[in-house]
């Protein structure tokens, strides 16, 4: 405690408190950050190897790393802190392949960064023309975030070794080694040669060493009221994200999360399951009975009748649930249609799904066929978005009928995601029944009026715009024009068709 205390008293004599820096004159010429505790409030990096064992690799890889948690610390704390990081790259990275590991760390690992990210390190480094981090953390996993999110230039950190026949990463780190201490600054060194950075930023010792050649250094200090940055203050708003955990996997959560696993997989048959064979009307009451939270709000339009075809239920796409959940708030089953969903899926789906071939012409005269038997539902984003943004309708459903009722949909889940890109998707709707108490909300909105519709000379675009902003407010989301192709070929590096995902192995 007393050498604790002397260390901090020594840091604060010789590096003053980040509250100090005083970047209000305009912006300053160049800044190399620390990561952990320096621009992220978590000074832990375990959480985010933690993401990568089991979004790269598995649920197995990621007990094995949680249970080897306590000797990371040990070592952490009475050996040094390469040797935990280079346990904690082993555990999380070996005989991983690198498309897997870039890819976690370009779609799974940015909703959590961005969620902490240090308010006044933030104001800091924006206002710095050249921003370098310097990080013990490999550069695979914390580059497309810092370049992406925060506008910085250049990342200095550990580089793993990957063995170039299988492109598969054996565990282990390239020389040096891992950037601790002085590593960091020999590496700040080489990167800005005769020129020194004119702000260095950490919150540890092992920093001391890259501060130390920089004009000025300020030290971030831990504090339990340290405030995040508003995520629409980044560089880039975060629309897509992909990952099946919803909390930040701290050792707390994560043992949480393995302990409710075996209960939450057995939970889950039964909500699917219990309910598959019910009518819709019973549905809406056996939810509550599950621990299922169903939410309807609005006034849904009555069933069709001789005279009056049915209506086309235009909604937001949360999850593959949206026709099934929307059904049970009719109280009666509605069609829908879906593009790149398994023949299983559509097999076990308790109401008609019916796949479209991506041929205009074949799938208009589908779903007239449809409109003309009954009720239909359709997801005009033609994929799902996790954050409170609309991507752009397709216009199709705007040709086919003019008895258009938008629905608002929105979902609550408090440990599991039920989409993925990047893992299987017949175990959506599971995942989201795993949840202990996950709430769908429903909002029937009025009728679109006759004059909104191509049938009162609208085009199939004006009208397909404007459900898309009746939704958004609605929700109290925001409108894009961003497409299913946008968010497959970054999240997972494919446009997002069954063929593509899965027909080349």
């Amino acid at each position: 405690m007393a050498k604790g205390a002397e260390a901090a008293a020594a840091s604060a004599s010789r590096f003053p408190s980040i509250e100090k820096c005083d970047v209000s004159g305009g912006y300053r010429k160049s800044i190399a950050a620390d990561l952990d505790g320096t621009l992220l409030i978590s000074r832990s990096s375990f959480p985010y190897f933690m993401l990568v064992a089991i979004e790269a690799g598995s649920l197995f890889r990621g007990l094995v790393l949680l249970l080897s948690f306590p000797l990371i610390v040990i070592a952490y704390l009475f050996v040094s802190e390469a040797l935990a990081i280079q346990m904690l790259i082993y555990i999380s990275y070996a005989g991983l392949k690198v498309r897997d590991i870039e890819l976690a760390s370009r779609a799974v690992l940015p909703r959590f960064y961005a969620s902490d990210v240090r308010a006044e390190s933030y104001e800091v480094i924006q206002k710095c023309d050249r921003k370098v981090i310097v990080t013990a953390n490999p550069t695979i996993m914390v580059e497309p975030f810092v370049k992406d999110f925060l506008g910085c230039d250049k990342v200095i950190g550990t580089e793993i070794e990957v063995d170039p026949k299988t492109r598969k990463a054996t565990g282990f780190v390239k020389k040096p080694g891992v950037l601790v201490g002085k590593w960091k600054k020999l590496g700040l060194l080489k990167e800005f040669g005769d020129e020194q950075p004119e702000i260095g930023i950490g919150d540890r010792t092992s920093d001391h060493d890259f501060m130390s050649i920089c004009k000025e250094g300020y030290m971030v200090h831990p504090s339990k009221t340290a405030n995040p940055v508003p995520l629409d203050r980044l560089k880039t708003p975060l629309i897509f994200h992909d990952g099946r955990l919803v909390q930040m996997p701290t050792p707390i959560n994560a043992l949480i999360t393995y302990m409710w696993l075996p209960f939450a997989f057995l939970l889950s048959i039964f909500r699917v399951y219990f309910n598959l064979p019910l009518p819709e009307r019973i549905v809406r009451y056996t939810y509550p009975m599950l621990g299922i939270n169903l939410v309807i709000k609005g006034t849904p339009p009555p069933p069709p009748s001789p005279g009056s075809p049915g209506s086309l239920y235009v909604c937001n796409h949360r999850t593959a649930l949206d026709p099934v959940v929307i059904s049970i708030a009719l109280g009666r089953k509605a069609s829908c249609v879906t593009y790149s969903v398994s023949w299983l899926s559509r097999f076990l789906s308790p109401i008609p799904a019916i796949a479209l071939t991506r041929d205009r012409e074949a799938d208009a005269a589908r779903i007239k066929s449809l409109l003309e038997k009954g009720e239909l539902i359709v997801c005009p984003e033609g994929t799902t978005c996790r954050e409170p943004y609309l991507l752009r309708f397709s216009a199709l459903f705007a040709e086919l009928s003019d008895r258009i009722v938008p629905v608002a949909v929105n979902i609550k889940q408090g440990m599991f995601h039920g989409t993925t890109v990047r893992g299987v998707k017949f175990w959506d709707a599971y995942f989201y029944f795993m949840n202990p108490r996950p709430t769908y909300e429903i909002t029937f909105l009025e009728r679109l009026p006759e004059e909104m519709t191509c049938g009162a000379g609208k085009s199939a675009i004006e009208v397909a715009n404007h459900v898309q902003r009746v939704l958004a407010a609605s929700l109290g989301f925001q409108c894009t024009q961003l497409t299913r192709k946008d968010k497959y070929m970054l999240l997972g590096g494919n446009d997002g068709k069954v063929e593509s995902m899965y027909g080349k192995k």
